[in-house]
């Protein structure tokens, strides 16, 4: 790998939780993810990013963090993790942790000081008010405001558990600074910023007004942290910053990512893009350009740890994702939503810039729609209605029934017994499996440093070539299609059709 590794690598997200148990808890954890590397070394992936795996009172799994500098005892500890970080390097895998600098737990000793009187209430957003000091709704619903006592509130964009930072603050900025440099001196290789775009907040506390500046989503101020992180990891050889950034406006979106600031940044664009060729050749193109314009790589996405799983999107009549279509009742045909994830892996490892893994994604995992309620973990649910849970569900590995092979004991969320041919084990050397297609797209993938050009073959097919020879088909017509002259077939996503491309199908043309 070049030391810019992240332009065209394939990432790998694992969810610690849910990735596999070592220790019989019923909660994944990092002795789990050490004795599965060899599933990740056979997948291909060129880096792991880690989900938060700090000490946390998991009030929101994990995103509430108490301690940047340490591990969860839930999940190890920090000599398991500085040891996985080896493991993985040895194995050719890079490892990307999670930092949220946006907020931190309630249990953090800053808070609890701040709620002391002490001087750290300036790390954070605590005002005077009687009544509740704006109408703002937080990311996860509901009121952004929690009152401490009469006369004083504390801003949680999220859940009350997770009060926001005061970045105008100095000591805020140099205590995550340090946090960088204490994990890239441990060998991670990169940062995921959680809400990288939500850090500063107007002082005058403006109500959210359509048309007028918004008062905590993109305020101009973010930039200058992220330049001064960009200074940091340029110490480090090959080190890469990484935004979770939801941004409808590209250009504004593009701004997280000039030559000064982020290395790479999370397309959520493509992600929510609806099954239809020409949203789909729009979004390529958007996304391209828009990129193109700042000299940094496209991110491309399928799902993740927040998003319903494209399995189940695709097998809906509505393919787009929001957090308001989930759980909704909709009916969900898994045979389409296979076929067309199938199809989809091949159109994102093909398109230029790096592709990223949702873990169970190369499994052909879809949503769990049926936990319990009584089950149900996710804060965001009892808030909006919605529970990301579906998609966090553990890992099948082995065995006809669960807990398949995940953990010893009760796993922490129900899985589906339809998984059973799902695991690892039943798809391993089936050359129609889910998993086989991916481990192939990943090995076939050598062709990521050449040009992109579209090839015209019709309104309803999307189809590219990278370099002089490798094309990808992808046919999103309700009938098969012709294929351009060629000289071999490297890959399809399903049978093809004689010399035709059935509809839903993607494949890998030797030109």
């Amino acid at each position: 790998m070049t030391m810019q590794w992240w332009r065209d690598a394939v990432i790998y997200q694992v969810y610690p939780r849910s990735f596999a148990d070592g220790d019989g808890d019923g909660v994944g954890d990092i002795a789990g993810i050490r004795a599965r590397l060899g599933h990740l070394r056979d997948l291909g992936v060129d880096a792991i990013w880690m989900s938060p795996w700090y000490p946390s009172p998991m009030a929101d799994a994990g995103y509430d963090v108490s301690d940047f500098r340490d591990i969860d005892p839930v999940f190890g500890d920090l000599a398991e993790a500085e040891a996985l970080i080896e493991e993985a390097h040895e194995a050719g895998i890079r490892i990307i942790v999670d930092i949220v600098p946006n907020h931190i737990s309630s249990e953090h000793p800053w808070f609890k000081a701040a709620l002391a009187g002490g001087p750290e209430r300036d790390y954070f957003w605590f005002r005077k008010s009687q009544n509740m000091p704006t109408n703002w709704v937080g990311e996860f619903g509901g009121t952004a405001w929690t009152r401490v006592d009469d006369d004083t509130w504390y801003l949680h964009l999220f859940t009350p558990e997770q009060p926001d930072l005061n970045w105008e603050h100095p000591d805020v900025q140099a205590e995550f600074e340090s946090i960088l440099r204490f994990w890239f001196d441990r060998g991670a290789d990169g940062i995921r910023i959680d809400s990288a775009a939500l850090l500063f907040k107007d002082p005058a506390l403006p109500e959210v007004v359509e048309g007028q500046p918004h008062p905590f989503h993109d305020l101009d101020a973010v930039h200058d942290v992220y330049r001064s992180w960009r200074r940091i990891a340029d110490e480090y050889e090959g080190r890469a910053l990484i935004g979770e950034v939801w941004m409808p406006d590209v250009e504004r979106f593009t701004n997280y990512l000039r030559p000064d600031e982020l290395h790479a940044a999370f397309n959520f664009d493509f992600l929510g893009c609806a099954w239809d060729p020409r949203l789909m050749r729009d979004c390529v193109n958007r996304t391209l350009g828009a990129h193109a314009h700042v000299g940094a790589p496209p991110t491309w996405v399928l799902s993740n740890h927040d998003v319903t799983r494209h399995v189940t999107r695709y097998g809906r009549a509505d393919t787009t994702f929001s957090f308001e279509n989930n759980l909704d009742g909709t009916p969900v045909d898994l045979e389409l939503g296979t076929r067309r994830a199938r199809a989809a892996a091949l159109l994102t490892l093909a398109l230029p810039g790096s592709a990223y893994i949702y873990q169970g994604e190369e499994l052909g995992l879809w949503e769990n729609e049926a936990i319990p309620e009584d089950q149900i973990q996710d804060p965001m649910y009892a808030r909006r209605g919605h529970t990301r849970d579906g998609c966090r569900v553990p890992m099948p590995w082995s065995g006809d029934e669960p807990p398949y092979d995940f953990t010893t004991g009760a796993p922490w969320l129900p899985q589906p017994a339809e998984w059973k041919d799902r695991t690892v084990q039943a798809q391993t050397g089936d050359p129609s499996s889910m998993l086989e297609l991916y481990r192939s797209a990943i090995r076939l993938r050598t062709f990521t440093g050449h040009d992109f050009a579209w090839l015209d073959r019709g309104e309803d097919v999307l189809a590219w070539t990278r370099g002089t020879d490798f094309a990808c088909v992808l046919n999103l017509s309700g009938a098969p299609v012709s294929l351009p002259e060629h000289r071999g077939i490297l890959l399809a996503s399903s049978p093809l059709d004689g010399d035709l491309l059935p509809r839903d199908t993607a494949v890998w043309l030797r030109l």
